[in-house]
């Protein structure tokens, strides 16, 4: 597979200013080395300058691909006032959140709490020992509209900070104090967790009760691909297939996953998913494309493809893992982390617009391709049967609505209008020849679009975002048999083991960096990894062993999870805190408790743990998941629907994992064959376990393996429920009517 290998480069450009980012690795402070600000990264250096000159902090956070960042960076932090106020009065901290979700989740708590709203670009200001005391998002440069600017808020602050200092220090402490109740994430001694199915249904109950029937999704607009609810809904259905409700679930996750690939929100020329709709209907979509986004979209369409047996859910995984290995993949094996919304015009200009890099006029489409296909009702050419299937129109298909900024008049977003049936109607010809045309016409769109001014590229490589990348390629390769697939997958464990693990120090890092010239590199000192890392990693080298069996991975997971345990486990009150609860500049441990654009780490980490206690006959690993249920049932009890991938692992307690256990020689076709039939099927609740005549990590951790064996030489599956297991089986299709048989009881359970 052919990997990304562009970077931007340093700048030839003079600058007139250059501050202390300048040394940094991360893609988003280097966006800003050059502002007229005395910009420090997070750290020792900055909290001491704070406190020796007792000065305010001005905290900002960001990220390298965020449309408002890049905006505040325009107006307030490349003006050279602004800048010289905020330099002379303040400290000032620039923080990747990507980077640093310690720090941005601390903070943003605050600024939902004290001001009803959050997001990004995040502006806090602080005391001198990094307690907040007031906080907002995007400021424009000056008062506009009714809304204060920047200056006018670092005036005031500066008087109130001379003037009116304790009362802003006590109401911060107060916040901070509030704050510290209303986080807490506890479970008493000799609870257990809520009723599992009593949850499941109340999480299913309120997804429909927010559902959108036309287009699918949750909300009318905004709208968020979500996968971790629809995840949810295909494992409430597996286990409610006979229900109404169970139907609903899986009618709700289908229909959405077919108008999302439908939609503008895919990208149509190039594949990939967009991160958001700006548009219930999936249509005009904010364009930045995150790498988190397509590892949990390809695990919901390749699941999708097992559980309703269409084609199209797979090719759609596929595509999206397509682009991956294109775009957003480092010859060292590591992810990147996401491709910006905003670049050039294709016809020149000096200012990024937003989608300029995949939008299309009426016009660029009939240059592009104006040939007669013959055979047509009249004499239409290949651009018209594009911009019909693709609602091409001349005057553009953005609403004004949709557009605040003007930055796409006259412009279209594709998205499917017409099925390639009635197309084919349309036009006089046949299915598979509009299929074909189409395949053709998408080709010399990619081409042409390489030609144009591309978003810039934020090449870091996050662990965890590695972790979720890799569970997509093991899950994607193994259902579909794809050795191209799981090699990548084996290229990316490789890629977390070598670059972000310090085998000494038993320590995951957080992030990795390319050079100048795309080597590898890592920042002095390295950013530890957080439990995101840890917890998103684990599940990756689990779905790794699933797809592979070479039982390294597995063993690495074991390490890895015990070393989780020991630096995030909160022996008090159950569940993990997201950060090391030892770091004294995290004035708030948080535990995670909402599955959002990525699921809660704690979410992850219940599953983790009852996975690996049924790899590594570890019972303490099982009670461990429990207690972080109990710690979160509160939450669990009251709004699921916060928490639908947790709500998954609960579920998984309730119904037991099966252990599926194949003994056979791994590449041999009646191993092969068997295998095939376990990934045909969407089985949520189980472990898969590969048994040779060379296992040894297995056997010795559940010595149970040892009396099973291959039956008359030929590779045999056996299927068990806390190792009680059934009759041997050799055939495929009963080992399929086996498994589908287990699904039938899980019901009546």
């Amino acid at each position: 597979m052919s990997m990304a290998s562009g970077n931007e480069g340093p700048s030839s450009t003079a600058h007139s200013y250059t501050n202390r980012l300048s040394k940094e690795k991360s893609p988003y402070l280097l966006q800003h080395a050059h502002n007229p600000v005395d910009w420090y990264p997070w750290g020792q250096d900055a909290f001491d300058k704070a406190k020796n000159e007792d000065k305010p902090i001005f905290l900002s956070v960001g990220y390298s691909t965020c449309h408002w960042c890049h905006v505040m960076e325009r107006e307030s932090f490349e003006d050279e006032e602004i800048g010289s106020i905020l330099s002379k009065n303040f400290v000032c901290i620039k923080v990747d959140r990507e980077e640093r979700p310690d720090v941005d989740k601390v903070y943003m708590t605050f600024v939902q709490a004290t001001s009803g709203g959050g997001g990004w670009p995040m502006s806090v200001w602080l005391t001198p020992d990094l307690r907040p005391f007031i906080g907002g998002t995007y400021f424009p440069p000056r008062d506009h509209g009714g809304r204060l600017g920047l200056k006018t808020v670092l005036t005031r602050i500066m008087d109130q900070w001379q003037n009116n200092r304790p009362a802003l220090e006590s109401s911060g402490e107060r916040m901070l104090e509030t704050l510290k109740k209303g986080i807490t994430v506890t479970a008493d001694t000799g609870e257990s967790p809520p009723l599992a199915t009593d949850v499941a249904n109340r999480c299913f109950q309120q997804l429909a009760h927010s559902y959108v029937e036309e287009y699918g999704g949750f909300r009318h607009a905004p709208k968020f691909p979500t996968p971790v609810n629809l995840l949810f809904l295909m494992s409430y259905w597996s286990v409610n297939r006979s229900t109404s409700e169970g139907v609903k679930a899986l009618q709700m996750a289908l229909h959405t996953l077919r108008m999302m690939a439908l939609g503008g929100i895919r990208d149509h020329v190039a594949q990939g998913f967009h991160r958001y709709s700006t548009d219930s209907s999936w249509h005009v979509p904010h364009f930045e494309k995150m790498l988190y986004d397509q590892a949990q979209l390809a695990v919901a369409y390749i699941t999708a493809s097992q559980v309703s047996g269409e084609k199209h859910f797979a090719e759609v995984a596929e595509d999206i893992l397509r682009y991956v290995s294109r775009d957003l993949s480092d010859k060292s094996g590591g992810f990147f982390s996401a491709e910006d919304a905003d670049s050039l015009p294709a016809l020149g200009g000096r200012e990024k617009r937003e989608g300029a890099f995949y939008v299309w006029t009426a016009g660029d489409v009939r240059e592009l391709l104006p040939d007669v296909v013959e055979g047509t009702t009249g004499t239409s050419t290949l651009a018209d049967i594009f911009s019909h299937y693709y609602g091409v129109k001349e005057q553009g298909n953005v609403a004004p609505e949709q557009d605040p900024h003007g930055e796409l008049h006259g412009q279209n977003v594709l998205i499917v209008r017409y099925s390639v049936a009635l197309t084919a109607a349309r036009f006089g010809i046949s299915v598979d020849k509009v299929n074909e045309l189409l395949v053709f016409a998408r080709a010399k769109a990619a081409e042409v679009r390489k030609s144009r001014p591309r978003p810039h590229l934020d090449t870091k490589m996050l662990a965890s975002w590695n972790g979720l990348m890799l569970s997509a390629y093991a899950r994607v390769g193994a259902v579909l048999r794809d050795k191209a697939l799981l090699e990548r997958a084996v290229q990316a464990g490789n890629f977390l083991k070598e670059h972000l693990w310090d085998v000494e120090q038993q320590t995951l890092f957080r992030s990795s960096y390319c050079g100048e010239q795309m080597e590898v590199q890592q920042r002095a000192p390295p950013i530890s990894g957080f439990l995101d890392d840890y917890a998103f990693i684990i599940c990756g080298l689990l779905d790794l062993y699933e797809a592979t069996f070479q039982t390294e991975w597995l063993q690495w997971a074991e390490e890895l999870q015990l070393r989780q345990d020991m630096l995030f486990w909160d022996d008090d009150g159950g569940g993990y805190f997201c950060s090391d609860p030892g770091d004294s500049a995290v004035v708030l441990q948080l535990k995670e408790d909402q599955d959002g654009a990525e699921p809660s780490a704690n979410s992850v980490s219940a599953s983790n743990l009852i996975r690996l206690s049924h790899y590594t006959g570890r019972e303490e690993w099982r009670q461990r998941s429990q207690q972080l249920l109990t710690a979160f049932s509160d939450r669990l009890t009251k709004i699921p629907i916060a928490l639908p991938e947790m709500v998954r692992a609960l579920m998984a307690h309730h119904y037991a994992l099966q252990q599926i256990v194949i003994c056979g020689q791994q590449d041999a076709p009646d191993t092969t064959s068997l295998l095939a039939a376990v990934n045909s099927i969407f089985l949520p609740h189980k472990v898969l376990m590969l048994v040779d005549r060379n296992e040894s990590y297995l056997c010795q951790r559940l010595p149970v393996l040892s009396s099973m064996s291959q039956e008359d030489g030929v590779a045999t599956a056996y299927v068990c429920r806390d190792f009680a297991c059934s009759l041997p089986v050799t055939d495929p299709q009963e080992l399929r009517q086996l498994l589908l048989d287990g699904v039938a009881e899980m019901q009546r359970n």
